[in-house]
């Protein structure tokens, strides 16, 4: 039958179809990422973004299809996870806009909200590449604008549009080399293609071609042996949003380019996402602090995420032989080069990035329990705000899974190194339970705003020093505030200190930290090692 016509109702139907869609081919469409590392997973960050956007709409009852788009432009901006899903939420915010004030939409009017759709998506990228999803975007929208007018049935002018899209993406390997090297086609450019797809048999009950990559999957994890991780110039894929009605958004792009590159800054009412790779996320966040509060931040540690893919990955293109099932499996949340070596030399299966300003959802953690082949799971937190998420996780999944409250990373630390593969599961938590009560952790950072605790006036980028919940010292310097920290917290019964010093400290000034503490505590064993991770200078243990 003839539709020249969709409301809001048609429409809703029609994102709830994409996102399905979309969720089921989104391990295909992660395959297709070749170099020099998935940012996150396209497919992934794309199914996620979409969730997020269908959250809005649920439970909408809405016959508008311009309020209908606007909802979902909202819940994909709040919700976008990646690269990817960034570009995404901006296609829906330039659809949104097309189309707002419009209770019913033609084709005419598909065709100008697909325009406005790669239009802002084009602009929310600071050096657009041709060759991704933004070139498919554009070629679907320039092929609605030229058959609109003369095609009124919104099924007929989809299947031509989907037909287009497929290929423009065929073709984005001629305009991206590193796709042609590959043999595949681009991923968010197969995940829109996906999303429209999905859109298109929801609304028709009617499945469309969308053509195959699979010959090019095999090329993809050949491919990526080749590519060394010394490549990825910026390491730290970095996300977040402020709340904030800041709008000068070209200002905010021209002011975080010079940390790095892959950046995006996009905004929405009373807020504005940022995504950027970058060496220096401390810098990127201190940035925008200045505008607004942060939350949903998210660092993701590129060369790390490169490196276990590159050991994990079939070397010569085969399925590998299934291993051998262990009695002892264990994934922990982490972040820092070199705190996540510490973890990888205690035998930890799973490494999932995150920390004090990024904690991983219940999702995050049950993918990783999936992952882990083991009688028993022991999952460590390494922080208090994660240790529900951990437990969620544990009994949506039907695997054995035992999470040990740590609170910090060295607390983490310690655990594994009280761990007994010959003990049973009890016995093990038991220990590392006592083990862990003889550990205190300190963290030394700086604050981000001003504030008084108890006696203590803080100023916005005082340097401080906590410990179990309080700021024991504060200070303009990094080195004094961490020497008088551990001065505070050593006691009669201590004898080593172990210090992780972060992403913004030279090896000189850590080495200078620790020569003091020799120093001062002549007696005790010290330990200095580069743990690399952001925000904090030094995270300490004591025990």
């Amino acid at each position: 039958m003839k539709t020249v016509k969709i409301d809001g109702t048609i429409l809703k139907r029609a994102f709830i179809g994409a996102t399905k869609f979309l969720e089921e081919h989104k391990e295909e469409i992660n395959s297709l990422n070749v170099f020099p590392v998935p940012d996150g997973d396209t497919g992934t960050n794309m199914a996620l973004t979409m969730k997020s956007a269908i959250k809005q709409i649920k439970d909408l009852d809405e016959k508008n299809a311009g309020k209908v788009a606007s909802a979902v432009s909202t819940g994909s901006l709040m919700g976008a996870r990646g690269n990817s899903g960034v570009i995404l939420s901006q296609l829906f915010r330039g659809f949104a806009e097309g189309l707002k004030g419009k209770e019913t939409i033609g084709t005419v009017d598909l065709s100008q909200a697909l325009k406005l759709a790669a239009d802002t998506a084009y602009k929310a990228v600071m050096k657009p590449t041709e060759g991704t999803i933004l070139t498919v975007a554009r070629g679907c929208a320039e092929h609605a604008l030229s058959i609109a007018e003369k095609e009124d049935d919104i099924s007929v002018f989809m299947k031509s549009v989907i037909e287009h899209g497929n290929d423009v993406l065929n073709r984005t390997p001629e305009m991206l080399p590193v796709l042609k090297q590959a043999g595949v086609v681009d991923a968010g450019g197969r995940g829109l293609m996906c999303v429209l797809a999905g859109a298109y048999k929801a609304m028709t009950m009617d499945d469309i071609e969308l053509g195959t990559t699979s010959e090019g999957l095999v090329e993809v994890r050949i491919a990526a042996h080749h590519v060394d991780s010394d490549d990825i110039e910026f390491g730290y894929c970095t996300e977040f949003m402020i709340n904030t009605d800041y709008k000068d958004y070209e200002g905010l792009r021209e002011d975080l380019s010079k940390f790095g590159d892959s950046l995006m800054v996009v905004g929405g009412e009373g807020m504005v996402k940022v995504h950027v790779h970058t060496n220096n996320p401390g810098k990127v966040l201190e940035k925008a602090l200045m505008l607004g509060e942060l939350n949903d931040i998210k660092i993701d540690n590129m060369r790390y995420q490169h490196s276990h893919i590159m050991e994990d990955a079939p070397r010569d293109g085969l399925k590998e032989p299934a291993k051998p099932i262990k009695k002892y499996g264990f994934i922990t949340v982490s972040i820092g080069d070199g705190i996540n070596r510490v973890f990888k030399e205690l035998n930890v299966d799973y490494i999932i990035p995150g920390g004090q300003t990024m904690n991983p959802s219940t999702e995050d953690i049950l993918k990783a329990v999936e992952e882990v082949e083991a009688e028993n799971i022991i999952i460590l937190p390494n922080n208090g705000n994660i240790i529900l998420a951990a437990d969620q996780a544990k009994e949506l999944s039907e695997k054995s899974v035992h999470v040990f409250p740590s609170k910090t990373i060295p607390e983490g630390i310690t655990a594994l190194l009280y761990f007994d593969g010959e003990l049973g599961v009890e016995e093990n938590l038991a220990n590392m339970e006592e083990a862990v009560s003889n550990v205190k952790t300190a963290q030394v950072t700086y604050a981000v705003r001003d504030t008084e605790m108890g006696e203590v006036r803080i100023k916005k980028d005082d340097i401080i020093g906590i410990s179990m919940g309080e700021i024991i010292a504060t200070g303009e310097d990094v080195q004094e505030v961490s020497l008088d920290l551990i001065k505070a917290i050593v006691d009669e019964d201590a004898s080593l200190i172990t210090i992780f010093y972060g992403n913004d400290i030279g090896e000189d000034k850590a080495n200078e930290l620790s020569e003091k503490l020799h120093d001062e505590f002549e007696d005790f064993d010290i330990e200095l090692i580069f743990g690399g991770q952001p925000l904090y200078y030094y995270i300490i243990s004591i025990e």
